[in-house]
């Protein structure tokens, strides 16, 4: 199976969310939420992440997870992932009461899949404030892919999470994670980056890159993944966009999607006149929005 199947696998019997110009979307991925040890590269940006959940949580956004939200690769227990970092379980489990939070896996969290394991890890977190178990994302279910249809019959906007274009972080994920977690991972702490890492290899990061623009224009759709770490905004002529990480040394990226508009944005530390620091939401790309693409009638 080569990667087109394997992408076009990824959308068969996906739920598809109504895309009008009301519709509010924020789309993060690549969190790889860690267990608090010198490992856990998302510690560094929790706080930036947080503020940046409450903003879209207050502001009625919808949240949906591209894969990878946790790095089950470098790491066993989920439930120690949870307890780190239990403000930002609380606070997604506002947005699932809502029902404006979507969940998709990635190679790195892919067990998320099994049911079985969506039940054991994510019914239920113990909450330190209230001394007793609270529900979390209860009945939840782990999406492969994930369709925006677009109201207008323009262009629908496909997401995943675009590791589907390696044979070796899909087809042969339990060979990549032994690996990761007893390889690249001890060697990573002594100063080495794993080669197979899209995220880490910029040979792989392109050849991904290529491989998923050549997809979504084939397909005629826009597609949006995480994977390769790498935020951009496609074009008319290249429909493919990514959401970045949350794992940048300073900042974390993601895409808004609002009145049927995409913008790429940043959230970092900055300072103000006085040398206070504050959370800051950037624009690092102007929105491009469904009406600038073209409908290709052949596209199936």
């Amino acid at each position: 199976m080569n990667y087109n199947h394997r992408l076009q696998k990824a959308f068969l019997q996906a739920p598809t969310l109504p895309l009008s110009e009301d519709s509010k979307y924020i789309l993060i991925s690549d969190c790889h939420r860690g267990n608090g040890s010198s490992s856990d590269n998302f510690l560094k940006n929790q706080h930036l992440y947080f503020a940046a959940l409450q903003h879209y949580y207050a502001q009625g956004f919808t949240y949906i997870e591209l894969g990878d939200g946790d790095e089950l690769w470098e790491n066993r227990s989920m439930q120690q992932i949870i307890d780190v970092h239990s403000n930002v379980f609380w606070l997604l489990s506002k947005f699932y009461q809502k029902k404006r939070l979507y969940l998709l896996y990635g190679n790195h969290d892919i067990i998320k899949k099994s049911p079985k394991k969506a039940e054991q890890f994510f019914e239920s977190y113990s909450c330190p404030s209230e001394r007793k178990d609270l529900p979390l994302f209860p009945g939840i279910t782990f999406y492969s892919g994930l369709i925006l249809k677009d109201s207008e019959q323009q262009k629908d906007i496909y997401l995943t999470h675009g590791h589907q274009t390696d044979f070796l972080n899909s087809n042969l994920w339990q060979l990549s994670r032994f690996l990761v977690r007893y390889v690249w991972g001890p060697a990573e702490r002594m100063g080495f980056h794993d080669p197979t890492s899209a995220a880490k290899n910029n040979k792989k990061k392109r050849r991904a890159e290529e491989k998923l623009t050549n997809w979504a224009q084939s397909k005629g759709h826009i597609l949006i993944t995480g994977h390769t770490h790498r935020p951009m905004i496609g074009t008319a002529d290249a429909p493919y966009c990514n959401t970045g990480s949350c794992v940048h040394p300073r900042c974390i990226t993601c895409i808004e999607v609002e009145h049927r508009c995409m913008t790429l944005v940043k959230w970092t530390m900055n300072t103000r006149a006085d040398q206070t620091l504050y959370v800051a939401r950037e624009v690092l790309a102007d929105p491009i929005c469904i009406s600038e693409y073209t409908k290709n009638p052949s596209a199936s």
